[in-house]
């Protein structure tokens, strides 16, 4: 019942920032235009993500406990949000949007002194230890949690859901040791429920039309792996490193194979395309709404069994093979999709 308070303002603050917020962006044309790979009717505002950043901004001050560690996170959350304001604006090169996400990871391990120091016992060999190398992996890991949300975000609703199960999931394992950082991930459900009441049109379709932009989808990112690394420290333990990799799978597989087919194919990893997963489900013959529910349960069911496994203590080695074993079938998978689905279909089609 502690949190019912926390939880009721951050959605109520979040609910009516983007009813304020939204002719504010209509009139600096912070909106966006259907053309290429944007497939939606009229100009749709870009806003879910500031009104998700002023919720959790004034409800994190109010209700979790005030240190360094979190002031920090505030100035990287006011960072990386306008970074991604300007890159759903201006659309701004690619190496900018790196540099701050640089900056900010910086911030986390030289502010903060939040870095990864070891990955657990991977290999059952013992655990491995990164020392000085945790804040070179720990930079990698925020430029990949930060992009990976931003990538999901290709269809109503897909990021927004996919980050709620993380954000349940990071609440329930750190509430379990007592550390104050399990508001922050509910804080984040309140405040994404009402942008979800938004964007996906529900319960009524009255409400106006918006998406989160890069600015929500960095945002969130950055927010998931900060509190990865908070959840795998020595001083909270809430997991093992090998629990962040279920947490994160649907978001984290897809960017990993995507960037690989755009590596192989010659083109930047960061360039744009229509060969995500959602686009695969979609033009496989599912509407945006299946693809969402699918995906949605496929995030959920690896979220379920990543909080199980920890629960019950299962050896980090066999969840690692696991986690890999699934990333090479998933990656066969979506290299091979039109075989796949041809074959199905051929197969249906005989039954």
């Amino acid at each position: 019942m502690d949190f019912l308070i926390p939880l009721s303002c951050a959605f109520i603050v979040s609910f009516m920032a983007i009813r304020w917020v939204i002719p504010v962006a209509e009139k600096f044309g912070l909106v966006d235009i259907p053309a290429g790979r944007k497939q939606h009717d009229g100009k749709v505002p870009l806003i879910g993500g500031f009104a998700i950043y002023l919720s959790i901004l004034t409800t994190s001050m109010m209700f979790i406990p005030n240190s360094q560690a979190l002031n920090i996170y505030l100035v990287s959350a006011s960072l990386i949000l306008f970074i991604g304001v300007l890159d759903d604006k201006y659309d701004i090169p690619v190496r900018y949007r790196l540099a701050a996400q640089v900056i900010v990871a910086s911030m986390m391990i030289f502010g903060a002194g939040l870095y990864l120091k070891n990955l657990g016992d991977l290999l059952g060999f013992g655990v491995i230890s990164l020392s000085f190398v945790g804040v070179f992996v720990t930079v990698i890991a925020v430029i990949g949690a930060i992009n990976a949300f931003n990538m999901v975000d290709g269809i109503d609703g897909l990021a927004g859901m996919l980050s709620l199960i993380t954000f349940a999931g990071l609440a329930y394992l750190l509430s379990r040791v007592g550390s104050d950082w399990y508001l922050l991930p509910l804080l984040f459900i309140a405040a994404l429920v009402a942008y979800l009441m938004f964007n996906l049109g529900w319960p009524t379709k009255i409400l106006r039309k918006v998406f989160m932009g890069d600015a929500g989808s960095m945002l969130i990112g950055l927010t998931v792996v900060w509190l990865l690394v908070i959840g795998v420290d020595e001083g909270v333990q809430a997991f093992r490193p090998v629990t962040a990799l279920y947490l994160i799978a649907i978001p984290l597989m897809d960017m990993a194979a995507i960037m690989f087919r755009r590596i192989n194919k010659g083109d930047s990893p960061f360039k744009p395309d229509r060969d995500h997963l959602h686009h695969i489900f979609m033009r496989a013959g599912f509407t945006q709404r299946q693809s969402l529910v699918i995906i949605s349960l496929c995030a959920g069911i690896f979220a379920f069994v990543g909080v199980l496994s920890e629960l019950y203590q299962v050896p980090e080695v066999i969840m690692f093979i696991g986690f890999i074993v699934t990333f090479a079938l998933y990656s066969y998978a979506i290299q091979h999709a039109w075989q796949i689905i041809t074959s199905f279909r051929n197969l249906m089609n005989r039954s």
